[in-house]
């Protein structure tokens, strides 16, 4: 059995990290999901370009946000919205 595994992919993971902490760099983001940054920067574009993410440019800095009214993708949970997984991760402080 392997036994490195989790239940949320690391599409899934990087953009509930981004909901929880907004201003997360891409370095941090990555040690937070436990890839590299190449691949950090691959999942925001794959995120962008499907809408659960938009990015802007503050400065030299990229800001992600996340599209919470977005539909779930995947079957199962297609009538959720992103907005409902995000609500289990983030506090109402943030």
């Amino acid at each position: 059995m392997k036994k490195n595994w989790t239940f949320l992919s690391n599409h899934a993971q990087a953009l509930l990290w981004l909901a929880r902490e907004p201003d997360l760099r891409v370095s941090d983001l990555a040690k937070q999901v436990g890839i590299s940054e190449r691949a950090t920067y691959g999942i925001l574009a794959d995120l962008c370009e499907a809408g659960y993410l938009t990015r802007s440019r503050e400065g030299r800095r990229a800001r992600y946000r996340i599209n919470a009214a977005a539909p779930m993708r995947t079957t199962i949970l297609e009538r959720h919205r992103l907005a409902e997984l995000v609500a289990l991760v983030v506090d109402d402080d943030h």
